[in-house]
């Protein structure tokens, strides 16, 4: 969408307040044997606190709060059972939808003492985010995202995830512009002040090639090699843009 008056502003910075909350408290409770069941409960509570609903349950039908995957697995994994371990990278993405509004972001988080490979990729995957910023301005265009980003995560030694990335958002999860993270010519939209977009390295230690497991939802990676992510949701202007999910 595009901020169109202070009121929508309000209503998206408000929906990015509750993911921001909820990250926090889900990623305060990280470690060996909570189940990410459990962790789902945790950004579930502060969700409902503050009046907000999970967005994939809403417009997809996500079997679960948030999205919350472990290793391998770069996107979209299912809550359930399964406990965390030491050496562990759980991703947590968080998309809320509040009073019409909706807001995403995703943090990667390692599992007490992790492997320096695991805590090089968590970094470059927000140092890639960082770089972005300075292009994700008015006048340049969606592509110059991807370009910065990938640049950044093949000199780390590291992939992206072609087949994931980011997307405006607003009134429900996924609206246009698609963002890649490379240089994908046919994303030449002029980024305009006041369109709402995420920006999200989804990268790997391997090939970067994924497919969709027999859950249908979980994206995992083809070669196992471990995954990050790390994702705000912003508006555009003229300078820096307003990272609305990130803490005030």
């Amino acid at each position: 969408m595009s901020i169109n008056g202070p009121e929508e502003l309000a209503g998206m910075r408000a929906a990015g307040a509750v993911v921001c909350l909820m990250l926090g408290a889900m990623r305060n409770e990280v470690r060996p044997a909570i189940t990410t069941a459990e962790l789902d409960e945790v950004g579930a509570g502060v969700m409902r606190q503050h009046g907000a609903r999970s967005a994939p349950a809403l417009v997809y039908g996500f079997p679960g709060v948030n999205c919350i995957s472990l290793n391998d697995e770069a996107v979209h994994g299912i809550p359930g059972s399964r406990a965390l371990q030491q050496g562990d990278l759980v991703k947590l993405d968080v998309t809320v939808e509040k009073d019409g509004f909706m807001a995403d972001a995703a943090v990667t988080v390692p599992v007490g003492e992790v492997t320096e490979e695991r805590l090089r990729l968590i970094t470059c995957a927000e140092r890639a985010f960082a770089k972005a910023m300075l292009v994700a301005r008015a006048g340049f265009r969606v592509w110059e995202i991807g370009r910065v980003i990938e640049r950044e995560v093949r000199r780390s030694g590291f992939s992206v995830i072609r087949d994931l990335g980011g997307h405006g958002i607003g009134r429900t999860i996924h609206e246009e512009p698609r963002v890649p993270n490379y240089a994908d010519p046919e994303a030449n939209q002029v980024l305009t002040e006041g369109l709402v977009i995420t920006v999200e390295p989804i990268i790997a230690a391997g090939s970067g090639r994924a497919f969709v497991a027999q859950d249908k939802w979980t994206v995992v990676m083809a070669d196992h090699r471990p995954s990050a992510h790390y994702e705000h949701t912003l508006v555009i202007t003229k300078g820096a843009p307003i990272v609305l999910t990130a803490a005030a």
